[in-house]
């Protein structure tokens, strides 16, 4: 069964629940874009991923990439899919018209990015970079450079990597030794070896645009000494670079993506932005990966839930409790699979809602008239996206596993599709900052300097959005002022024991990212009516999965005591 995007949810929650459509006519670049436009991108973009992409699926794990002399083949179909991609203009989605972009809003861009990771992860991953380039180059690129790739990036005619990681280079960029030597024209001389390098070779695209974390030869050691670089594939008079694919890595998952070892042996590159200030360029770029890799999760969890739904309705297995006749039920009558499949759609949406409300407030960051207004949608932004990546991957690979068990015995043959959704989304939890990095980000980088303020700021909108006489919404108010008194409890706890805020890391994100969950669901509940395909969902997600927010409460809480000499309690 291949992954259907569905639309209409989509727009219920951007249109009905968050009022997407009048946030984005206030800001300049989006006073045309109405509801019906909104729809309008979403049929089709839905449309699209369902009818191209999708079916390349399941083909291309089984196909896989080529890696022949250097050179890559991706599956087939995928070089064919990839030219009605670029024909049709999604990757120019969000790009700015001035380089040959649309101009529309990120959080459509943010949709068709998860409905594509649901539908076909391993093919996303070639274009999935392209906006966070363009924005890198954008904001730190020089006039040339950006004359020579902005438009073709924007357009996706040529695809962007990104060049990090290094067999002793994880997690800690500062151990980069990758060089680079300025020459007398002003281009570098880069030298060495990288990792990880998702689609660092295919026949998708004629050129491949590097980025490449580097040292100058006056850099000081550890992160603050990294540059950027800019290292095409093909030079600007058309030769080739001193750039080599050395081998596709056999991976666990998306078998259709290429994930390549690459050489730089004197490749001609430029530098991007500043001399050692590398890492601030390329944040640009990971910020954006990062909650698409967010988005990854969801869109994984709701594939297979679709395929785990699918099967319990036509599955008949025993009667169900309480069920009239003789005849088995559908195991989804059964209340254990009924349980599994609501708690994961309680998942799929209310994290679907925290996305896109981060979508939006992308928007607001980068183009609302008031100053005040940015500030309050780039802290969102920068505290709501670690708790995002981490904890929607998470649940996207433990969800795809419950969604597998609905299958029983069935789910552990590749025949029925459900398998490659948990091998696939699992490197979400690793790539683009670990899970556990993530956790250390929002409390130890983001929280804690301020002990919590701008935590607490976030909360407090949040707590104002609700209306207290509903038992739904003054149940999610407590719990998001149980996590403002946890954030001020680690900051009070912190200083008496170093390492406590590392440890305690992942529940606190745990806990925040579940409070967060309950408040999307009262939101989505005030305006579905009774409607029981959210009102079910919900029910269910509050009863089985929230209860976690107490025990993850408590963990915290009294290691927090412990640090800080008292009885625990």
């Amino acid at each position: 069964m291949d992954y259907r995007p569905r639309p209409d949810d989509t727009l219920f929650l951007l249109r009905d629940v968050l009022g997407a459509g009048a946030q984005l006519r206030r800001l300049p670049p989006f006073g045309e874009v109405d509801d019906a436009l909104l729809a309008q991108v979403l049929e089709e973009a839905g449309r699209f991923v369902a009818e191209v992409i999708a079916p390349l699926n399941r083909p291309g794990d089984e196909a896989g990439c080529r890696w022949e002399a250097g050179a890559v083949a991706t599956p087939p179909g995928f070089a064919a899919a990839y030219r009605a991609f670029r024909e049709a203009g999604w990757p120019a989605l969000s790009a700015d018209p001035e380089h040959g972009g649309q101009g529309l809003p990120a959080v459509l861009e943010a949709v068709l990015y998860e409905w594509m990771a649901g539908a076909n992860h391993a093919f996303l991953m070639a274009p999935g970079l392209l906006h966070g380039a363009y924005d890198c180059l954008r904001h730190h690129g020089s006039a040339e450079l950006q004359a020579r790739y902005l438009g073709r990036l924007a357009s996706g005619e040529w695809l962007p990597t990104m060049a990090l990681t290094e067999p002793q280079a994880g997690s800690d960029l500062g151990l980069v030794r990758t060089r680079a030597v300025p020459q007398a024209d002003g281009s570098l001389r880069v030298d060495g070896g990288k990792i990880f390098i998702s689609a660092g070779e295919h026949d998708l695209t004629e050129n491949i645009v590097h980025l490449v974390l580097c040292r100058l030869p006056d850099a000081a050691p550890g992160p603050k000494g990294l540059s950027l670089a800019l290292v095409p594939k093909v030079l600007p008079d058309g030769r080739r670079n001193a750039v080599a694919c050395e081998r596709v890595e056999q991976k666990m998952g998306l078998h259709g993506s290429p994930t390549c070892a690459m050489r730089f042996d004197g490749a001609t590159g430029w530098l991007v932005g500043e001399p050692h200030r590398g890492l601030a360029a390329m944040f640009v770029m990971m910020n954006a990966a990062r909650m698409q890799v967010a988005l990854q999760g969801i869109g994984h969890l709701d594939a297979a839930w679709q395929q785990a739904d699918a099967y319990a309705a036509e599955r008949r297995q025993m009667r169900a409790p309480g069920a009239s006749g003789g005849a088995p039920s559908a195991i989804a009558e059964h209340p254990a699979i009924a349980r599994i499949l609501d708690t994961q759609r309680g998942w799929v949406d209310g994290a679907r809602l925290l996305a896109y409300r981060t979508g939006v407030l992308l928007d607001v960051a980068r183009h609302a008239g008031d100053a005040q207004a940015r500030d309050r949608a780039q802290r969102w932004c920068a505290l709501v996206t670690p708790v995002l990546k981490a904890a929607c991957t998470q649940q996207g690979f433990d969800g795809a596993s419950a969604c597998l068990q609905v299958f029983g015995g069935h789910g552990y043959i590749r025949e029925w599709g459900v398998e490659q959704h948990l091998r696939d989304v699992r490197v979400a939890m690793l790539y683009e900052g670990t899970n556990e990095i993530q956790a250390i980000d929002l409390l130890v980088r983001k929280i804690l300097p301020d002990r919590g303020a701008g935590f607490s700021a976030v909360l407090l909108e949040l707590r104002d959005e609700l209306d207290a006489a509903r038992e739904a919404d003054a149940d999610a108010q407590r719990r998001l002022a149980q996590l403002r008194y946890l954030a001020t409890s680690v900051a009070a706890a912190a200083p008496a024991r170093a390492a406590l805020p590392y440890e305690v890391a992942d529940d606190f994100l745990r806990t925040a990212m579940l409070a967060l969950t309950a408040w999307a669901w009262a939101r989505i509940e005030a305006v579905a009516g009774g409607d029981p395909r959210w009102t079910r969902p919900a029910a269910t997600w509050r009863r089985h999965a929230l209860p976690e927010f107490d025990m993850r409460l408590a963990m915290v809480k009294r290691a927090c005591q412990e640090a800080a000499g008292a009885p625990p309690g």
